[in-house]
């Protein structure tokens, strides 16, 4: 007989060995749980379900007919399908199809395990929908990535390795484009890498590339070749080239490239882009040729080679210190007409460097700045004028009234720095000083809301440190101190409103009236043209003039400016300037050209040409301008300038000018020229686009410019032809022919480039 103690001494052993099993029981389960649900995303339970049967062998389930395997936002499907509890395995046979957020798969068979997200398919078909922004550079497709492939392996949720694929963003069923490769890599929301890929159009290959990369996500750029491009020309011959893009941060990428020129040589680019803070930005292009010349009519040759390149920066610095620098380099002007791509590039004869620090604080502006500009004037031989201003440290402050209570304003403007011009008559010594303090004071009247008077005074000291006598520079300092003043009279102002079916009109005329005086610029023809400070000249004259303009209101919407026209002139009082206008030459002062652009005395002037200025915008469909000078003194229209553009539907534009000059030929050059754009459409616009422009030289008869662009975009693909001809005199008459086969997502195939569009 057991004792009652050791009996109960037994009876909780033993309870306490069941408690224990049973916690191993379902710490086990739980673990085994975990197993089933773990994905290395989200936890979740695997469901299984089928119309066929279902079987169980241990951790083993099968089942048959339309079986449906879901876990979290995983959905595997087939005819046949085994799933392991224990491994979170699941093998599947017959009409495979696996759905996950954006993929879609089919396949005849495949593996995935449904806890890590790795799986592997066979004889596979599928879209991947590869969300792009938008992007003004390329053709953008909503249409998903298109695959077929002999295997698939899927590593996590963002990778997959497709084995003898091709690829395509066109409709699967007529591809008009696919890519073919041994291998390709899918980064979702990165890249596509291809391996030994050929790119079919229409089933034809076209070429071969033995690694390809293309963007596959909104932000992603990826260091590698570009397409290459072909094309040709009457002057270069074949054209082949190809560049690499580098980009090794997000904040900085590179592309260099080279071109080959049957006829010509060889030519090198490169760009370099980069900002390392929102307050900083870095730009540098360089464009050369190295030119073996063509072959004139007595077999020699005669090269046009050389280089450009331009830099630009901008950065925000401490204490409201900003720096910007921009520096333009050209080997000659030569090359720029032989070898620029544009008409408008061509024709370009100004190159401007500039640096500068500046800071504005209070009211006031203080600015360190260096500047160099080369204007070319003629190519053979080759002359240009060249100013150079470093250092230079200018000074300055708006109006301000030290008195509240009085409507005094006073503000000054002063500068000090170096300078240097070198043209064919002069060359100044390196460092020229020139400084300059100019103060001056403003008190504006008013009498009531119709009459209004603005005086200034100013008085400006000026020093130099050279002179030119005779036509030679002398390194004599002299000074100029002038006295400067004017009145600015605005007269009351005549308006009238009136009613129209939900429109109102205004209809409003301003006259004005400014009279200027300056004294004290004696003997004009000893300061050295630097600059525009150098145009100041002894002047007594008044401008009037009126300015009209036209206001439509409809309903409640803002007034839109319908109509501006303004006519001016000028009465000289002294008809030369102080003496500075010299008979027979051409003669721009300040005085004459704060009138108009363009130089039109010669003689002693008493009056200026009458300027007409009319604008007309109507709502924005379209905006035109018609500039007209009538000169008085020789009684015909000086210039007449003419700017219409017209966007009469969303896809529709024309652009017109044309510009006249019949001033004497002392003072302007005889000109008369034409320019016109007209197209439809845009570049990367699905669809039909087209644009045509000319620019054409009535007075020399001579076409300079014509160029036609015609594309087709698809919903994948399109196609981009061009012809364009340039005929810039004796150095260079030239016809070509590009094309662009245009790639959903990825790029353009050709040498029609981006910056070159007309649209």
């Amino acid at each position: 007989m057991v004792p009652q103690h050791a009996a109960k001494l037994f009876i909780v052993l033993f309870r306490f060995l069941l408690l224990s099993f049973l916690c191993f029981v379902l710490v086990s389960a739980a673990h085994a749980a975990q197993k089933r649900v773990g994905s290395g995303q989200a936890r979740g339970v695997a469901e299984l379900s089928a119309n066929g049967p279902q079987r169980r062998q241990g951790d083993l389930y099968s089942a048959d007919d339309d079986v449906q395997l879901r876990y979290l936002d995983v959905r595997l499907r087939a005819d046949h399908m085994e799933y392991n509890a224990a491994t979170s395995e699941a093998m599947a046979r017959g009409h495979v199809e696996f759905d996950y957020l954006n993929q879609h798969l089919e396949a005849s068979e495949g593996r995935y395990n449904v806890e890590n997200g790795v799986g592997t398919f066979s004889d596979v078909r599928g879209t991947i929908k590869i969300d792009r922004r938008p992007n003004s550079a390329i053709l953008v497709t909503e249409n998903p990535l298109y695959f077929e492939a002999r295997q698939i392996q899927r590593l996590d949720a963002g990778t997959y390795v497709l084995h003898g694929v091709w690829l395509t963003v066109c409709q699967p069923d007529r591809p008009k484009w696919k890519f073919y490769a041994k291998r390709a890599t899918v980064h979702l929301d990165k890249t596509v890498a291809l391996v030994n890929a050929n790119f079919r159009l229409f089933s034809i290959p076209l070429f071969y590339l033995p690694y390809a990369t293309a963007p596959a996500g909104r932000r992603v750029r990826q260091s590698g070749f570009l397409l290459p491009d072909a094309g040709q020309s009457s002057r270069k011959g074949f054209v082949l080239g190809d560049a690499f893009y580098w980009a090794p941060s997000s904040w900085m990428d590179a592309t260099i490239g080279a071109q080959y020129l049957s006829r010509r040589g060889w030519s090198q680019n490169a760009e370099v882009r980069a900002r390392p803070s929102d307050n900083t930005h870095f730009t540098y292009n360089y464009f050369g040729v190295r030119d073996r010349g063509l072959e004139g009519a007595n077999g020699v040759r005669i090269p046009q080679g050389g280089h450009r390149q331009h830099l630009e920066a901008d950065a925000l610095l401490p204490h409201g210190w900003r720096a910007v620098a921009e520096f333009n380099q050209l080997s000659s002007l030569t090359f720029r007409l032989a070898f620029a791509e544009s008409f408008g590039e061509a024709v370009n004869a100004d190159l401007r460097s500039s640096f500068f620090v500046s800071n504005n604080f209070s009211g006031f502006s203080l600015n360190f700045a260096a500047l160099h500009d080369k204007n070319f004037l003629s190519i053979q031989p080759e002359t240009s004028v060249v100013i150079q201003s470093a250092p230079e440290a200018r000074f300055s402050s708006v109006e301000q009234a030290p008195w509240k209570r009085w409507p005094i304003y006073f503000a000054f403007d002063s500068f000090a720095g170096a300078l240097h011009r070198q043209d064919a008559a002069i060359d100044t010594p390196a460092a020229v000083q020139r400084s300059e303090i100019a103060p001056r004071v403003t008190l504006p009247l008013h009498w009531g809301p119709w009459l209004g008077v603005t005086t200034t005074a100013a008085f400006r000291a000026t020093r130099y440190g050279s002179e030119l006598m005779n036509g030679s520079v002398a390194g004599h300092s002299f000074a100029r101190t002038t006295g400067e003043f004017s009145v600015d009279l605005r007269p009351p102002s005549f308006a009238r409103v009136w009613d129209g079916v939900g429109t109102k009109w205004k209809h409003t005329v301003e006259p004005r009236l400014t009279y200027n005086y300056v004294t004290g610029v004696h003997d004009f023809s000893r300061f050295i043209r630097f600059d525009a400070d150098e145009t100041l000249t002894n002047t007594n004259e008044v401008e009037y003039g009126i300015i009209q303009r036209l206001y439509r209101k409809l309903g409640d919407a803002p007034a839109d400016q319908l109509l501006t026209w303004r006519l001016v002139q000028k009465h000289y009082f002294d008809p030369t300037f102080g003496g500075a206008l010299v008979t027979g030459q051409r003669n721009v002062f300040a005085a004459l050209n704060s009138m108009t652009p363009f130089a039109f005395a010669d003689t002693p002037r008493r009056w200026s040409p009458i300027v007409s200025d009319l604008k007309i915008t109507p709502g924005g469909i379209y905006d035109a301008e018609l500039i007209l000078g009538y000169d008085t003194q020789r009684r015909r229209l000086a210039t007449i300038g003419t700017l219409l553009k017209v966007r009469p539907y969303r896809e529709v534009f024309l652009t017109l000018a044309h510009f006249n000059i019949k001033a004497d030929p002392i003072v302007q050059p005889f000109s008369n020229q034409i320019r016109a754009v007209l197209g439809y459409g845009d570049f990367n616009r699905k669809g039909f686009n087209m644009a045509a422009g000319f620019s054409y030289d009535i007075a020399g008869a001579i076409l300079q410019n014509q160029l036609v662009q015609v594309s087709y975009n698809g919903a994948c693909c399109g196609l981009a032809l061009e012809y364009r001809r340039l005929n810039l005199s004796s150095v260079r008459t030239e016809n070509q022919f590009r094309v662009a086969f245009i790639i959903a997502n990825i790029g353009t195939f050709g040498n029609l480039r981006r910056q070159e569009k007309i649209f």
